[in-house]
């Protein structure tokens, strides 16, 4: 696919060959809307790759937030991703049930955010593992825990705030990945907000439009860059990624990895914060 950082991505072959390795740790992510009805933890209690253990981005969350899944402090994460055994001198392996690799980018980035570089997500996810028929088990892996150091990269991180000082400097471009219908303002919102449409001056590139229909694998980079360049995005210059509550955000910014694009960075609260706060313009149409 000629990406310029394919350690990113792993695929269903290569999980399934270093399940056993020492230093790897997967680790199930899904996350469904609640619109969904969907029951993530009880899914994977049912079925999941063998040895993964599950993390819930809303149990890993800050817990003095109005907004879903926040960013929680590095102490919170750090207490988490130790008792999981995730930590130093691990490969993090990381999946989700819908194979769109929505939370599982969630969790790429929040894992990074907080330090720990040696991160992929599975290409395609749980969905892509079952139609090749690859084993799953129903029991979680025997507790291990493993020493991790929380070292935040605020880089990758953007607040409100930040956001209301871009809307004034337009030093970074903000790009998000909603479907077009509620950019627009023109479909309903998924979260229980005062407003709808999108920031001013954003750009919209749908995060479907980056994964392939036929298995949900990313796109080629050559596409992924077609993409962005079609909505009006300049490669060149940084951007901030947004979404409705953080999540789809996180598919942006991971595809902006794989083809070498390193200043990204994504807007936390998303629209959940942005269409309810009261000081927050926006655009329709």
């Amino acid at each position: 696919m000629d990406y310029k950082n394919a350690d990113a991505l792993v695929s269903t072959e290569w999980l399934a060959a270093h399940l056993s390795a020492p230093d790897v740790r997967v680790v199930d992510a899904s996350y469904y809307l609640p619109i969904q009805n969907r029951d993530a933890r009880e899914e994977y209690l049912e079925e999941h790759v063998p040895g993964a253990v599950f993390l819930d981005i809303d149990d890993v969350a800050a817990d003095d937030s109005p907004y879903p899944h926040m960013v929680p402090t590095p102490e919170k994460f750090a207490s988490r991703a130790r008792k999981l055994g995730l930590g130093n001198g691990n490969r993090v392996v990381v999946y989700d049930g819908t194979g769109f690799a929505s939370a599982a980018a969630r969790v790429w980035w929040m894992l990074r955010l907080f330090g720990h570089q040696d991160v992929s997500v599975v290409d395609g996810g749980f969905p892509k593992w079952l139609r090749e028929q690859r084993d799953v088990e129903d029991l979680p892996p025997m507790p291990r825990e493993r020493h991790f150091v929380a070292r935040m990269n605020t880089t990758l991180l953007r607040t409100t705030e930040d956001m209301l000082a871009n809307l004034e400097s337009r030093r970074e471009q903000v790009v998000d990945a909603r479907s077009a219908g509620r950019f627009k303002g023109i479909d309903p919102e998924l979260w229980p907000v005062n407003k709808v449409g999108h920031i001013p001056g954003s750009l919209n590139v749908p995060f479907a439009e980056l994964i392939d229909d036929r298995n949900r694998t990313f796109q080629s980079a050559k596409v992924i860059i077609e993409r962005f360049q079609a909505a009006g995005v300049d490669l060149d210059k940084p951007i901030i990624c947004t979404c409705g509550s953080g999540v789809t955000a996180c598919v942006l910014a991971l595809a902006l990895h794989l083809i070498g694009h390193e200043q990204y960075s994504v807007y936390d609260g998303s629209w959940a914060e942005w269409g309810l706060r009261d000081d927050t313009p926006v655009e329709v149409g």
